[in-house]
Parts: C-alpha cells; sequence; structure tokens
C-alpha cells in the first residue's frame, strides 16, 4: 500500500515538474537585449566566436593548399604589424596635439598673469575649455554617440562574445581619436589611456574586416579573416597597442590585454600582441628621436620613460613595510568607494542624457565651467612660498610646466598648489612623482589637490565625449600617497615621490583590481624596478580590501550599461538548476528541405539568429536533429535565389552555386536585412535545401544538465547558441536554444524567484552581521 502511495506521489510530482518546465518555456526570454553604447541605447547581439563547420566552410578547408595556408599565416603577422605601426602613430599624433593644445592654452594664461591681468586670464583659460569641450561633445553626440567614455568596457564586452552596433566603426574611430584629444586639452579630468585602447580595437577591427564598406575604404588583400575568432584575436592585439602607445609600456600592454581585456587566450595570441606592441615601442622610440631637435613644439621629449623616477640608492627595511601595508588598505578602500560613486554618477547621468542631446552636451559644458573655477580659483586659498636655494629647475616657473608655478605670487615665489591643479595632468603627476622636492609641497595643498581630483574624475567621466579612466585614478592615487608621505616625514626611509608611486599603485588596484598588469605599467612608466616588491605588496594589499565591497570600475559600468557579460565563475545557485529549468520557448524549427514562405516568415516574424534544422520522414525514419543555421545564411539564400521546384534534395553541389565569400562574416552594421529581400509569388512557394548550409556538428546539452557545466561550456568554447535535446528519445529532437541571456542572473532569477530568498538566507547563514547591517 504504501508503494503504491510513494508511486502515486512520484508520478504527481513528475506530472507538475514536467507542466511547470512546459510553462516556462511558453514564457520569452524577458531578458534586456539593449545596451548602452557609448551614450545611445542600441540592440545588442552577441557574436559568433565558434567555427560555423557545414559543408560550404569545409569545401572551402580542403580546397586550401599550402600556398593558401601559408598566405592566411603571413597576413596575421603582417595585420599585426600594421595595427602597431597605425596604433603607434596616433598614439604619438595625440600626445603631440594635447601637449602643444594645452600648452599653448597655459602660456598664454600664464603670461596674462604676470601682467597682473587675473580676469582676463581666467576668462581665456575658461573659454578654451569650454571651446573645446563644447567641440568634443558635439562630434560625439551628433557623429558617433559609440566614442563617448574609456571604450575598455564596450571592447572588453566585445571580446566576452558582444556585438554593439557601431563601436568599431570609421566614425567611432575618427570621433575617438579627435574628441579624445579635445577633451584632455581642455582640463577636464579625463585620461586617454582608455580611448587609445578604444582606438587601437577599432584599427584593427577594421583591418580585420578589410576596411570600411560604407565609405568605400576597402582593400581586397586584407579580407582574409571571415569569421569573428580571427577577428576578436587581432582587436586583442589592438587594445594591448593602446595600452602600450598610451603610456609608452609595450609588456605592460600584453599583460594588460591578458589580464583585464580577454575572455580567451593562447600562447599563439601571446606572440602576436607581444610582436604588436614591439612595434608600437620601436616605432614610438623613432618618433621621439624626432622631436629631440625640438620640431615637435611643446611635446616633451621623456623618451618612453614618462615620469622617470629612477633613484639607485633607494634603501628601506621593515620598518617601512607597515606604512606601505597601510598604503594599500587605504587604496583598497578609497578604491572601492570611488568604483560605488561613479557607479551612482553614472546612472544619474544616464537619466539625464536620455532626455535629449541638448541636455547631453549642457552637462557636458557645465562640468567644464566648473572644473575651470575649481583650477583657476582654488590656488588663490594656498600661501606663496619662497623658492628653495638648491633648486633643480628655474624657480618660479613661468610658461606650461615646471615644479615652481608661479600664478600670483611675486618675484621669488612659487605657489605649490598651482604647481599641481593649474597644469596638464601628465605634468601633475610628474610633480608628484618628483624625487628631491620633499618640501615642496604645503599639506594643505596635498589635501586640496587629492579632494578635488577625487571628485572631478567621477563627475567629468560621464560627459558625452571620449574620456578614461587609468590618468585620473593615477594622479587620484599619487596625491595621497604623497600626502601620507609627508604625514610620515623622517619615520620613512622612502621619499615622497616614491611614495606617490606606492600610492598611485594602491589607488590603481582598489579601483581597477589588476595586478601583474599594472605592475608592469607602473614600473615602465617610472623606470624604477627597485620598487619592484612594495609595489606587487601595495596591489596585493589594495585589490584584496576592495574586492570584499565591489567589483572592479569596468565590469561595474558594464553591468551599468546593461551589457551581458559572462563572468569566469558560475554562482552557487546554478548547481541547483538544469538547462530544461531555463530554457524558454517557442521554438522555432526548420525542416532540411523547407518552403521559401516559411522561411521568409519567420525571419520576418522573429529576431533570433539560430534555428535548428531537423529531418523527418521520408528524409529520415524519424524526426531528428540535423544541425543549426544561422540568420544571415538563410538571407543570404534568399538573396541569391537558390531554390528548387520541388521538396527533393537535387544532388546539386552547393560550391558551384555558392562561394565562401558569400557566407563570410560581414563587418558591424553590414549584413543584409529580411525587408531588403524581393521574391514574387512563384519564388515564395518553392524551396531551398538547409542541408549543405546547416551546422551538422553544433554542440548540444541533455535537459538534465547541471546550467553551472553548461555555463562553463557555453563561455569557454566561445558559443552563440548551444542546443538543448531531450534526455527521452521519444520526444521532440530538440528542446530549445540557449543563447548568452539565458545564463544572465536577471533572467534566471526571474523564472524562479524563489533562489533569491534562498541565495539572502544562505548568505546570513555564512555571514550572520549582515543581517544586522542591512
Amino acid at each position: 500500500m504504501s508503494g503504491s502511495t510513494t508511486g502515486d506521489t512520484n508520478v504527481e510530482e513528475e506530472s507538475i515538474t514536467v507542466s511547470l518546465l512546459s510553462a516556462q518555456r511558453s514564457v520569452p526570454n524577458s531578458t534586456s537585449q539593449v545596451a548602452i553604447v557609448g551614450s545611445k541605447v542600441c540592440p545588442i547581439e552577441s557574436l559568433d566566436y565558434e567555427i560555423f563547420e557545414n559543408e560550404m566552410f569545409k569545401q572551402d578547408w580542403r580546397s586550401q593548399g599550402k600556398l593558401q595556408i601559408l598566405q592566411y599565416i603571413c597576413m596575421k603577422w603582417l595585420l599585426c604589424f600594421l595595427i602597431g605601426l597605425t596604433v603607434s602613430v596616433v598614439g604619438f599624433c595625440n600626445n603631440l596635439a594635447v601637449e602643444n593644445l594645452a600648452g599653448v592654452k597655459f602660456v598664454v594664461t600664464s603670461n596674462m598673469m604676470l601682467e597682473s591681468r587675473y580676469g582676463m586670464a581666467f576668462l581665456v583659460f575658461s573659454v578654451s575649455n569650454l571651446v573645446l569641450t563644447l567641440f568634443a561633445s558635439i562630434i560625439t553626440a551628433f557623429i558617433a554617440p559609440a566614442a563617448a567614455g574609456s571604450g575598455i568596457p564596450e571592447v572588453k564586452a566585445y571580446l566576452n562574445g558582444v556585438d554593439a552596433p557601431g563601436i568599431f566603426s570609421l566614425r567611432t574611430l575618427f570621433v575617438k581619436i579627435i574628441g579624445s584629444i579635445s577633451a584632455v586639452s581642455s582640463s577636464l579630468l579625463v585620461g586617454k589611456a582608455g580611448p587609445m585602447v578604444h582606438t587601437g580595437a577599432c584599427i584593427a577591427s577594421l583591418l580585420g574586416q578589410g576596411g570600411s564598406k560604407k565609405y568605400r575604404l576597402t582593400c581586397k588583400w586584407l579580407r582574409f579573416f571571415k569569421n569573428d575568432r580571427d577577428r576578436r584575436d587581432l582587436v586583442t592585439c589592438g587594445s594591448a597597442a593602446g595600452i602600450a602607445a598610451a603610456f609608452r609600456s609595450p609588456v605592460g600592454g600584453v599583460l594588460f590585454a591578458l589580464e583585464e581585456m580577454a575572455s580567451w587566450w593562447r600562447s599563439a595570441l601571446l606572440w602576436r600582441a607581444f610582436f604588436t606592441t614591439a612595434v608600437v615601442a620601436i616605432v614610438l622610440r623613432a618618433f621621439i628621436d624626432l622631436c629631440l631637435s625640438g620640431k615637435c613644439g611643446l611635446f616633451g621629449t621623456g623618451g618612453l620613460i614618462m615620469f622617470d623616477v629612477y633613484s639607485a640608492n633607494i634603501s628601506y627595511h621593515l620598518d617601512d613595510v607597515p606604512p606601505v601595508l597601510a598604503l594599500g588598505i587605504i587604496g583598497g578602500i578609497l578604491g572601492s568607494l570611488y568604483n560605488f560613486l561613479l557607479d551612482k554618477v553614472l546612472r544619474i547621468y544616464t537619466l539625464i542624457n536620455e532626455k535629449s542631446i541638448f541636455n547631453k552636451i549642457f552637462l557636458a559644458c557645465l562640468i567644464s565651467i566648473f572644473t575651470s573655477c575649481l583650477l583657476f580659483g582654488l590656488p588663490w586659498l594656498a600661501s606663496c612660498r619662497i623658492c628653495p636655494a638648491d633648486a633643480t629647475e628655474a624657480c618660479p616657473t613661468i610658461g606650461r610646466s615646471g615644479n615652481y608655478k608661479k600664478f600670483q605670487c611675486p618675484p621669488g615665489y612659487y605657489n605649490d598648489l598651482a604647481s599641481l591643479i593649474f597644469n596638464t595632468n601628465d605634468d601633475a603627476i610628474r610633480n608628484l612623482f618628483s624625487k628631491g622636492t620633499d618640501s615642496e609641497f604645503q599639506h594643505s595643498s596635498v589635501l586640496i589637490f587629492f579632494i578635488t581630483c577625487f571628485f572631478l574624475s567621477i563627475f567629468s567621466y560621464g560627459v558625452v565625449a571620449p574620456a578614461g579612466l587609468f590618468v585620473p585614478v593615477i594622479v587620484t592615487g599619487a596625491s595621497y600617497g604623497r600626502l601620507v608621505g609627508m604625514l610620515l616625514g623622517s619615520h620613512s626611509n622612502l621619499n615622497h615621490g616614491l611614495y606617490a608611486v606606492l600610492g598611485a599603485a594602491s589607488f590603481l588596484g582598489g579601483s581597477m583590481r589588476m595586478t601583474v598588469s599594472l605592475c608592469v605599467i607602473i614600473l615602465e612608466l617610472t623606470n624604477n624596478l627597485l620598487l619592484l616588491p612594495l609595489i606587487m605588496l601595495v596591489l596585493l594589499v589594495s585589490k584584496t580590501v576592495a574586492d570584499a565591497f565591489n567589483g572592479n570600475i569596468y565590469d561595474l559600468i558594464m553591468k551599468a550599461k546593461g551589457f551581458p557579460y559572462l563572468e569566469t565563475h558560475a554562482e552557487p545557485y546554478m548547481r541547483q538548476l538544469t538547462v530544461g529549468d531555463i530554457v524558454t520557448g517557442p521554438l522555432q524549427l526548420f525542416n532540411g528541405i523547407e518552403k521559401v514562405s516559411n522561411i521568409v516568415h519567420v525571419l520576418r516574424t522573429t529576431k533570433h539568429n539560430g534555428f535548428p534544422v531537423i529531418d523527418e520522414p521520408p528524409l529520415s525514419e524519424s524526426p531528428v536533429l540535423f544541425g543549426i543555421i544561422l540568420r544571415a545564411h538563410l538571407i543570404t539564400l534568399l538573396k541569391k535565389k537558390a531554390f528548387l521546384s520541388t521538396q527533393v534534395p537535387t544532388g546539386i553541389d552547393a560550391w558551384k552555386q555558392f562561394s565562401a565569400e558569400d557566407f563570410a562574416k560581414r563587418g558591424s552594421g553590414n549584413g543584409d536585412k529580411i525587408e531588403d529581400i524581393g521574391l514574387t509569388e512563384e519564388e515564395m512557394e518553392m524551396f531551398i535545401d538547409l542541408h549543405p548550409f546547416t551546422n551538422a556538428s553544433p554542440y548540444t546539452v541533455v535537459e538534465t544538465m547541471s546550467l553551472a557545466k553548461a555555463l562553463i561550456l557555453f563561455r569557454e568554447v566561445g558559443l552563440r547558441h548551444l542546443l538543448v535535446i531531450p534526455k527521452i528519445s521519444l520526444r521532440a529532437p530538440v528542446v530549445g536554444i540557449l543563447t548568452r541571456h539565458d545564463f544572465m542572473p536577471e533572467h534566471i532569477l526571474g523564472l524562479h524567484p524563489l533562489l533569491v530568498r534562498s541565495r539572502w538566507k544562505r548568505l546570513r547563514i555564512r555571514f550572520p552581521s549582515w543581517g544586522k547591517i542591512f
């Protein structure tokens, strides 16, 4: 009796489970498939990092001889050379333009202040900043909204498999370069490193797809890379070249691409990225040698080392370790606070910017005016200091840069706060890092500078203009590091400039959460290998402390923008679910030989990019999954009108009608649309044999597989579609398709809201004090 009761209960539970699953599968995926790209909301798609192995691909691969394979390999290295060459030229011109534009502005303003024309000096300074900011925001808002911001979150999302429209277009590249020059020259507290990463990725993408078809700037001999996987590798090399050009840090650029940007990495890619950054370093060195003769205007002649703080007699002992540890802890706390505030400000800016283009431009102008008032007004709060007798450079400094800015002070005196705040970001960092200047700055001046940089960089980043975060974070960290060194005074063996370097490292670690790449970038920036152990210690401590509060800044920005980024790990609650618990419908299927009208109807009524193809009798004994076909390939077949008059395969070789070029991956936004295909009523009644164009070996998982395992498979292979097949063969040959959005926590927890409660309950058991805090 008990056995039958148990059996009835099992049957009842099974029927409930089946009905729940079927109910879930009828619910469409409601996860948002739009994201904020730059400063505009756009639809997004996933990329095909898996090789689509249909008969066309196999035939094309078999037809390639040794010469074509050698040509393919040589083209990879040639494109890496072209990427390195182009990015280095752009990076040099970028630095040259910024130094000269900002330099002329500061020289003119300083000359007016020498004549005691302070009102006119402020007017010229603020108006020139406003004009530069206005120009950058107008071209960004009207020509290429995708160029706003640093671009690193967009590139990182692309390398993870998210395709956002317009991020690598020729317009975006142009606006990114020109807008970055204008924004950085306008004295906004923004950097040029992030835009350089985006610029490098744009150049790599355009070269990888053979140029821009839209503007008729194409090269047939560059069109060797017909899939997203090869272009992904080129974009990775481009992002590494961008960091190498921004900081003149070739090894740091490779490590940055490896640690922060790339979701997939292999040794062959490491070699090509290293070669690309080596080209950048050599070309930059050659350009800088040309500038040693003074033909580059106000451009600096510091070589490949931007902030030289080398010292042959650095000595530190165990007594110096506790202050360095404290510096790392403070950097972690400040970095996490910085990320938190920036995330909140960006969300507010998004609400403002989505109203109208006028709001975007007005906000940028407002930030520019506010910044000009602070940069010009705050130095008046600092008292003038007498020039040191042993100064290694002219004091006071009259002109663009220097450690001893005269500002409003009488002859023989300098304004230490003006030396930091009324300057370019690079010169401010150079002054903070400088050695032999322990008595140059007052405590109050450095504190004011730190607070100003901390908040100005947060409010400046979200404006509609190309803007980076690296340099603002470095200058902010260097200021509080210098302040800590000043407070310690003679109790430490390290000079204040070295504390500024360690402060910059701790704040970078606390905000960006990178370790190896930041360590190498700082060493290449400062030419000080003796600080390596302390920099490593500071980065490890600051990252560990900050990780206890929130994620790194680029991940927070990606989440705020809505990019469906797949993490390297699965959430614990994913172990409790199977793929059958989250697969949604309705599922659109095609037969191996399908009617044209059916294909057109499905393509016009859905936005899906992949469709399972099944064979049914008489082509097979029972319904069986043949493979998956892409939307772009179906549109190509309709466009070429490869139709059959009857629902019987003719046996004609598909590669005689088509070439591999017909199915090659197009550039972003260049694909054909179903609305552009014109068909007659007679053609709509015909058929298409989908077998030669279908990937007959797609990745499949059984519906009982753990969701966590499916996520690892999806991410590691770089899939766009993952087919779910039934465990019982008597059912339909395919249950559903998993895409990137099905693995997003918002979608999963939306289908299973009870997981939110259990997740919170486990956290309270593990961390009882959290219940008191929240």
